[in-house]
């Protein structure tokens, strides 16, 4: 049934995206029947971003049949998780501004910034785009996700604390970056650390999933550093209307 398919996996909706995660569940015959359902689908095939997130366990055949239905190869991920039972050391503390205290192009202006020169491959949507993804995805409350951290008055960073909706206790960052001169001073690790004790203790998660590409060895270095273990590796697929 195509519905036990869907039951294994999950979707993940935006105002221009579609992002299926969790292939891992499936059995490789599985997500060669979920490629073609879902390019059967018209709402899906007509969305101008669909991303697929390809478990490494899968053979060259899932490759080959997603390039058939116009996904290119995107990135590889890297996803970990963090119990959030214990108290997490913070070793130094920034100054927060979230959306509510902050106009909306400000926030945009510096979000942009910290995305320069990031070693995660880029976003297909434009700023614009991902701000109205966070809106549609995280809900009424999207404001307290968007936070600006700041060193005196000088705005250093961005993080974008959330539980993953649909549950009540996963805790993921949408966003984490620093503008691009302030990477290299020590700054990633503890801002880290506050990003998930604020997961923690205003968010109520009780563990953290997050990501990164394979290629940027300083956020993978954070999350080793902040007690993250390796949960699995995913081709990003991407087809992009």
């Amino acid at each position: 049934m195509k519905t036990d398919l869907y039951k294994k996996i999950k979707v993940v909706k935006g105002e221009n995206f579609v992002t299926i995660e969790d292939s891992k569940n499936l059995a490789e015959y599985e997500l060669i029947r979920l490629i073609n359902d879902l390019m059967n689908q018209s709402d899906v095939k007509n969305t101008k971003n669909i991303n697929i997130l390809v478990e490494s366990k899968f053979s060259e055949q899932v490759d080959s049949e997603l390039r058939q239905n116009g996904f290119k190869l995107h990135d590889e991920n890297v996803t970990v998780r963090k119990e959030l039972d214990t108290h997490i050391t913070v070793e130094q503390f920034y100054p927060l501004k979230t959306l509510n205290e902050l106009r909306e192009n400000e926030f945009k202006t510096i979000w942009q910034k910290s995305m320069e020169g990031s070693l995660n491959a880029p976003s297909s949507l434009n700023i614009d785009e991902q701000m109205r993804s966070v809106e549609v995805e995280l809900g009424p409350g999207y404001k307290d996700s968007c936070i600006v951290a700041y060193e005196g008055e000088n705005p250093i960073g961005v993080i974008m604390p959330h539980i993953e909706p649909g549950t009540k206790e996963e805790g993921r960052i949408f966003y984490f970056g620093l503008i691009p001169e302030e990477r290299g001073k020590g700054k990633s690790k503890p801002l880290h650390q506050q990003a998930l004790a604020s997961l923690k203790n205003q968010f109520d998660a009780s563990y953290y999933i997050g990501s990164t590409s394979h290629n940027n060895k300083p956020m993978l270095k954070t999350f080793e550093r902040n007690g993250c273990r390796v949960l699995e590796r995913n081709k990003v697929y991407k087809r992009k209307m």
